[in-house]
């Protein structure tokens, strides 16, 4: 099984502004506002990582070569929002559509899962099985848990603070690490 990315976020869980006001950098001129704007999205992908989980609405695809034993797929994106659709290809190389009849997507386990039945199976050996999905706790940066976003914010600032200083450092400090652990997600 493969996650492929494919689009998005939209959106940051933390803005510009709320972290300039959380590093108490009062530019008026933007000097440090690219390198703010990196290092949020450096460290969504950080606690992205460290968690398992994806933060704000992301398009990504999932690539089978068989249907698993029994119909269950175990998705390796959590949490999921919606399965937006899923295709089988032929040995000829032709894509058809999944009725939405034949599949039952339960967002709400760990992990994800979707039930299939009476799909056939793909013509083609390798990666037959294309899954389009949506994951993350949703579009707006409201829906990322607080205590995630908090994660955000002082990996931010212990860059911001520490550039250059990288010898002998862990991933993330020991209080964002803290702040990210019950969300972590076991791996499948």
């Amino acid at each position: 099984m493969i996650p492929i990315f494919i689009s998005g976020p939209a959106v940051e869980p933390i803005t510009l502004e709320e972290m300039k006001a959380y590093l108490r950098v009062d530019d008026d001129d933007g000097t440090q506002d690219e390198l703010i704007t990196g290092l949020v999205k450096a460290a969504r992908l950080m606690v992205e990582a460290a968690s398992r989980r994806i933060l704000i609405e992301q398009h990504w695809r999932v690539v089978l070569d068989r249907w698993p034993a029994g119909g269950t797929i175990l998705l390796p994106l959590s949490p999921l929002i919606a399965v937006d659709g899923i295709k089988v290809t032929d040995a000829s190389g032709t894509a058809s559509d999944v009725p939405a009849s034949a599949f039952d997507t339960d967002t709400l386990s760990e992990p994800p899962r979707i039930a299939v039945a009476d799909i056939p199976e793909p013509g083609k050996p390798r990666n037959g099985i294309s899954i389009e999905l949506r994951a993350g706790y949703g579009a707006a940066p409201d829906a990322v848990p607080a205590t995630l976003k908090l994660a955000i914010r002082i990996l931010v600032a212990h860059w911001f603070e520490n550039r250059g200083d990288v010898v002998g450092e862990q991933i993330l400090p020991p209080e964002a690490l803290a702040l990210v652990a019950p969300f972590q997600r076991a791996r499948i």
